[in-house]
C-alpha cells in the first residue's frame, strides 16, 4: 500500500485525536480537530457503537499514523515486539521509538515526525559521523546523531535550530544544543512514551 499523500488534518480528526501532524500548526487556532472534533465523511458525526474489533483497529491506525509507518512495516515491528523479551506491547513502541525519524523530532530538530522524516531522507543528519538518509533506521543505544556541517547553512534547519529554544528532550536521551547533537543514554520505558496509545489493543488484534 503506497504511503497516505492527502491532508493529513483528515487523520488526526478520523483518530479523533491530535496526532501533532503539522506541526506548530497543531498548537495554533488553525488546528482541524478543534474546528470540527468529528470524523471526516458525511457519516463523521454518526454514533454508532464501535465494535470490538473496530477499537482494536482504530488503535492500530492511531500508532501507525503517529509514527508515520505503512501496514507492512507495521506488522513487521509488531512481530519483531513478539520475539523479543518482555510486553510485546511495549516492545513494539519502544522500536517505533527508535527509529531515525522519531529520534530527530525528538530531539528537536524536526518540528513534526512527517518533517523529520523528509530531512532525514534529505540527509541532513549524522549517525556516528556517517550520513543515513532511512527514516526507518533504528538507533542503536549509545549512537549519536548530528546535524551534518553542510545542512546548517539551510534556512529550515537555520530555523528550526534557531527556535528550538529551551525544548527538552525525554529522559531516554541526552541532547547537546551547542553542538546540534544528541544521543540515545537508555531504552525508553513505557513512562518515557507519552503516545496515546493503548498498545495492549494492538496485541489484542494481531493476536485474533
Amino acid at each position: 500500500m503506497a504511503r497516505y499523500t492527502g491532508p493529513v488534518c483528515r487523520l488526526c480528526r478520523r483518530e479523533g485525536l491530535k496526532l501533532y501532524l503539522k506541526g506548530d500548526r497543531c498548537y495554533t487556532g488553525k488546528c482541524a480537530i478543534d474546528r470540527r472534533a468529528y470524523a471526516p465523511g458525511q457519516h463523521g458525526q454518526s454514533r454508532k457503537k464501535p465494535t470490538e474489533f473496530a477499537i482494536q483497529l482504530r488503535e492500530k491506525q492511531k500508532a501507525r499514523r503517529i509514527y508515520g509507518v505503512l501496514e507492512g512495516q507495521f506488522r513487521g515491528y509488531f512481530h519483531k515486539a513478539a520475539r523479543q523479551k518482555g510486553m510485546t506491547g511495549e516492545n513494539l513502541l519502544r522500536l517505533l521509538e527508535r527509529r531515525l525519524d522519531n529520534v530527530v523530532y525528538r530531539l528537536g530538530f524536526a518540528t513534526s515526525r512527517p518533517e523529520a522524516r523528509q530531512l532525514v531522507r534529505h540527509g541532513h543528519f549524522n549517525v556516528d559521523g556517517k550520513r543515513v538518509d532511512i527514516p526507518s533506521f533504528l538507533v542503536k543505544l549509545g549512537q549519536t546523531i548530528t546535524v551534518r556541517e553542510e545542512s546548517k547553512n539551510s534556512p529550515r534547519i537555520k530555523e528550526i535550530l534557531e527556535n528550538r529554544g529551551s525544548k527538552t528532550a525525554p529522559a531516554w536521551l541526552s541532547i547537546d544544543v551547542t553542538a546540534n547533537s544528541g544521543s540515545i543514554i537508555a531504552l525508553p520505558t513505557r513512562e518515557d512514551i507519552d503516545v496515546p496509545v493503548q498498545e495492549h489493543l494492538i496485541v489484542e488484534k494481531y493476536s485474533r
